[in-house]
Order: C-alpha cells, then structure tokens, then sequence
C-alpha cells in the first residue's frame, strides 16, 4: 500500500491515493469507535444506492486505523465555484438538487438526528437554563426519517470526470429531519465567512423543497449548539452566537 500521493490533509486525518483507492488514514490517537462508525454510516447509506465512493475495507496501517475507499477522479464543487464563479448559482442549484436526493433516501439503522443532538447540547458548557431551552425546543421539533448528510458543503461533493456527482465524506451521517441538515450547511458556509453563498444557498433550498424559511431558521441555534461541542475555539465562538441571539419560545 502506496503513501507517497496526498490528496488531502485535514486536522486529524490524511488522504492519500493509491491508485484506484483512497486511503483515509486518520491520526494515532483518533477515537477507533469513532473510525468505525464513520465506515459503518458510510456502508448503510452506501446500501441506499446514493451516488458514493464504494467502501473496500477499514484497516490498520503502522498502528493507525485507515478507512480504505474508491477514488473517485474529478473536482469538487468547491474547487469549480472557485475556478467558475460566474456559474455559482447554478453549482449551488446542483448542490441543493443533490442533497434533495439525499433526504429522499431512507436508511433505517443510522442514529436517530435527534438522539445525537440531544447529547451534543448537554456536552456544552451552556448554563443550565439554555441547554434547557435548546432540549425542549428540539423536542418540540417534527421527528423524521431522512438521510442527513450532516457536513453538506461543496468539498464533499465531487464532480467526476465524465460529469457524476459523488457525495462524500458520511462521518455525520444520522436518519432525521431535512430542515435541520440545512441549517447544518446554512452554518458551514456562514463559518467560512461567506454570508452572501450561505443566504443564496437557503433561498435555493428553501425554495427547492418548498420549506419554509423560518423553519430552517428555527433549527439554527440547536444545530449551532450541537455543532460547538468538537470545534476550536473560533469557531466555537461563532456558533455559541447564534445560540445566543436567539429569543426563545
């Protein structure tokens, strides 16, 4: 197995490429349980019949855990926005019409959205009254069955050579609502500072799935919430503020 091809390189994680594979090879230290479940999210919702890489194996390379995948040869969407900014809209139409395909899909056996959220929010250091306030109003939110991407942004999309869309990167995955998995994505362009892509990126969603926008403004602070636990300390900040914005109900 061939390390010298890097595709990617992240925090805790390397990507390489070895031929038709990539090799995700993640640090010493990374949570093995937390390798697992990132390879067994991505066999269920492979299951779907979604347009993925194909998962080969999980294996251990040098005393690191590596979850060993398709390569898929091509660009992503972030990589063509940048290259192609005249034609945004229509890769964030794209973009939205995938993670529509996404929500379609039912896959029984991935945690529950609201489960994950639930303990997220009391792994925050928010006082008690606000995690209490963040409890109930997810409670109080409608419980569905959707496939949630959980990280949909233009990097984990990518376009292959012959023009195919591939979703990658199902770490996040969980079985829930559509609205807030849209406000997950609403959240990841705001974090990178770009405003005016997150609101054009609602609008198309909103739109597209004839939703309401207050309802996905609704998921907001809970999903910022949720979100703050594994962050670094900047954009912790960022979204502790949108959790405290905020009027209740």
């Amino acid at each position: 197995m061939k390390l010298d091809q890097v595709i990617a390189k992240s925090l805790h994680k390397t990507l390489y490429r070895d031929g038709n594979r990539c090799i995700k090879l993640f640090d010493e230290d990374y949570s093995k349980a937390d390798v697992l479940n990132e390879a067994l999210n991505h066999a269920r919702v492979e299951e779907t019949g979604l347009c993925m890489p194909k998962l080969y194996e999980v294996v251990k390379i040098d005393g690191k855990w590596a979850i060993i995948s398709e390569y898929i040869s091509g660009k992503t969407l972030e990589q063509l926005m940048n290259e192609h900014p005249e034609k945004t809209d229509e890769y964030l139409d794209l973009m939205v019409e995938l993670q529509l395909s996404v929500h379609k899909t039912r896959s029984p056996l991935l945690t529950k959205l609201k489960d994950k959220m639930n303990r997220k929010i009391s792994q925050t250091d928010l006082d008690a009254t606000t995690r209490y306030e963040l409890h109930t109003r997810l409670e109080g939110m409608p419980k569905h069955n959707k496939v949630c991407h959980g990280d949909f942004n233009p990097s984990n999309i990518i376009i292959s050579e012959d023009g195919t869309p591939y979703i990658i990167d199902w770490a996040h995955a969980t079985q829930g609502n559509a609205a807030a998995d849209a406000a997950r994505t609403y959240l990841l362009f705001s974090l990178k500072g770009k405003k005016e892509l997150a609101d054009a990126y609602m609008k198309a969603f909103c739109k597209k799935s004839d939703t309401a926008m207050q309802y996905v403004q609704k998921w907001l602070p809970i999903v910022a919430a949720s979100q703050s636990v594994k962050g670094n300390p900047e954009e912790r900040q960022f979204l502790l503020n949108w959790v405290n914005v905020v009027d209740f109900e």
